[in-house]
């Protein structure tokens, strides 16, 4: 692209002309559902401010009594552990679930975990380390803020 003149560092001139500062989409929200990161997309430009989940699974799925439950649980088994310790979403799991059907709780679980972190309420970890729980792939620890 042909510049018109010289550009100085952190120029906000050459950023309004190559297009990056001249239209920043909105912050990224987070979805009500699973606690995913939704980013901002072209066709959602005339309704984002509407916009609630990430996808039409999650929009379906919803929030049920079970996730609500997960959430408590998480919180419970933390606060009956020292400051600093962590929990797997498993033994959430385990508390809400019975001995059988609390595998199939896990997803539940982590989705209850990220919808914590959105609130400020909890961590997530791996290997003692925060992470984004967008992105997290494994397993996962949750800890107190």
């Amino acid at each position: 692209m042909p510049r018109s003149g010289p550009l100085r560092e952190g120029s906000q001139a050459g950023l309004a002309v190559r297009g990056t500062l001249g239209s920043m989409p909105p912050e990224p929200k987070t979805c009500q559902s699973c606690g995913r990161t939704i980013e901002w997309r072209k066709k959602w430009e005339r309704d984002w401010d509407q916009v609630r989940y990430c996808s039409t699974a999650c929009r379906k799925r919803g929030v049920s009594d079970v996730d609500r439950r997960l959430e408590e649980s998480i919180l419970d088994l933390l606060a009956q552990r020292a400051r600093t310790s962590t929990i797997c979403p498993s033994d959430a799991a385990r508390t809400v679930g019975d001995e059988d059907s609390w595998r199939d709780l896990m997803e539940p679980a982590r989705r209850a975990a990220r919808r914590l972190v959105d609130r400020g309420e909890v961590d997530i970890t791996q290997g003692g380390h925060v992470v984004d729980p967008s992105t997290a792939k494994g397993p996962i620890r949750i800890r107190r803020r």
